[in-house]
């Protein structure tokens, strides 16, 4: 049994890493090989009850994760439909392209803390067409965008889902890992700005001819714009202190907000007819929400549960103790996997392999393995959700990326672990 699911199981994942050239969403083909896994566990056992057990404990880890994803990306729908984030974006003013590379960067940087990398990675290439007439220089914005975004979203419990994921199966706790990946993960960002700047030294903006380009923008007022920006920020800003202070997981932080920014959406909208308001109620943004992202992590976490449930993972990690001997090594080879291959089946299965009892909450491998798997996607425009939108909305070719941004993103992840690795030793 145990050579089927793994057999079952590495199919699975091979139809999500080839996704794009295979044609079929791997949202499918996680399902698929999810409900393949259980139904040949469930086949070749006979104890039912043990089984339907361990799926309900499986569908009750991986039910907190889906539902504080749908609330944050319901959230940030909401205040894009404001054009709340037009709150920051309107700010970045420059004439000289290093300072606009650097005040992008540092934006996403932050940003991306506390949206998360994928939504945040769309909004700043949305600001740099505005910004940029050159296709050639969005496209070197596009790339430190990537990077950035996925160094921001890795030192913050809300902002990358596998350093949620990690923060939900307490694994990590929000100011730990902050305090520890910060300082990696400004490295990990500031060393391919600082490369980049370099190049671009003495060039100017070239900003794009002005059109007709208010339309749609003059749908919200500036207080709306503000008060919904503000409010969801702050809803998600405070999920992480609604968890210390309550002690109930963050799923439900994060749907009490949702209610909360909900009312205040009716109330400032309540005089308006229905047609007026209808592309900014919440209602709206919850058809918004990527769905297949959602059902994708249900797919992938039940799959990877399997695994967990059957000790192969036990068994793998006992494996590359043996093998590679040294944590450190084992979670950087994990994150240059990460890549390559999507980082959330990776961290769900890493989670499975080490046991909290042997390595716990905020222990060395649980910090590295945050900022590994967050960072590591950055080296390929295919390794991270980021990336992939970069790719779609600049039109990026795949060499390219690898020619003029990955020894950019490997610099930088190497960077960030010799950071993290010096900073650990001293404080530890």
């Amino acid at each position: 049994m145990l050579s089927t699911l793994v057999v079952v199981f590495v199919i699975a994942y091979a139809a999500i890493v080839l996704e794009h050239p295979l044609k079929v969403n791997k949202s499918a083909s996680a399902l698929i090989g999810a409900g393949l896994l259980w139904t040949i566990y469930a086949m070749s056992t006979d104890d039912h009850r043990l089984v339907n057990a361990q799926l309900g404990e499986s569908l009750m880890s991986t039910a907190q994760i889906v539902f504080f994803l749908m609330g944050a990306m319901t959230i940030v729908e909401v205040v894009d439909a404001h054009n709340g984030f037009d709150v920051i974006t309107s700010r970045i003013k420059t004439s000289r392209l290093t300072s606009l590379l650097w005040l992008i960067g540092v934006v996403t940087f932050f940003l991306s803390s506390v949206l998360d990398n994928l939504t945040t990675t769309i909004v700043m290439i949305s600001l740099t067409r505005k910004l940029l007439d050159k296709h050639d220089d969005r496209l070197f914005f596009a790339g430190v965008i990537v990077i950035a975004a996925n160094a921001g979203g890795a030192w913050s419990p809300i902002g990358d889902v596998t350093t949620t994921m990690l923060w939900i199966g307490g694994q990590i706790t929000s100011l730990a890992i902050i305090k520890g990946l910060f300082l990696a993960s400004i490295m990990n960002m500031v060393v391919p700005l600082a490369i980049t700047s370099w190049f671009l030294r003495g060039r100017q903006v070239v900003s794009p001819a002005k059109a007709g380009e208010q339309g749609q923008r003059d749908i919200t007022t500036p207080f709306e714009q503000n008060l919904m920006f503000f409010v969801g920020l702050g809803i998600l800003v405070l999920v992480p202190v609604f968890k210390t202070v309550t002690h109930l997981p963050p799923f439900m932080g994060i749907l009490f907000g949702l209610g909360l920014l909900w009312l205040v959406g009716e109330l400032i909208h309540s005089k308006k007819d229905d047609e007026a308001k209808e592309h900014l109620t919440l209602a709206r943004a919850l058809k918004q929400i990527d769905m297949s992202a959602i059902v994708f992590f249900i797919g992938i976490l039940l799959a990877v549960a399997i695994l967990e449930h059957t000790h192969i993972l036990t068994n793998l990690a006992a494996w590359l103790n043996r093998t590679v001997g040294r944590e450190d090594v084992i979670v950087a080879i994990i994150g240059l996997v990460s890549a390559v291959v999507d980082n959330v089946p990776l961290v769900a299965a890493s989670m499975g392999m080490y046991n909290m009892a042997q390595y716990p909450p905020d222990s060395f491998l649980w910090e590295f393995m945050a900022y590994c798997a967050g960072t590591g996607g950055s080296i390929l425009i295919i390794g991270s959700a980021a990336g992939v939108a970069a790719m779609s909305l600049e039109k990026i070719h795949f060499f390219w990326y690898v020619k003029r941004i990955s020894g950019l993103a490997m610099v930088g992840y190497f960077g960030g672990i010799a950071a993290y690795i010096v900073q650990y030793r001293l404080l530890h």
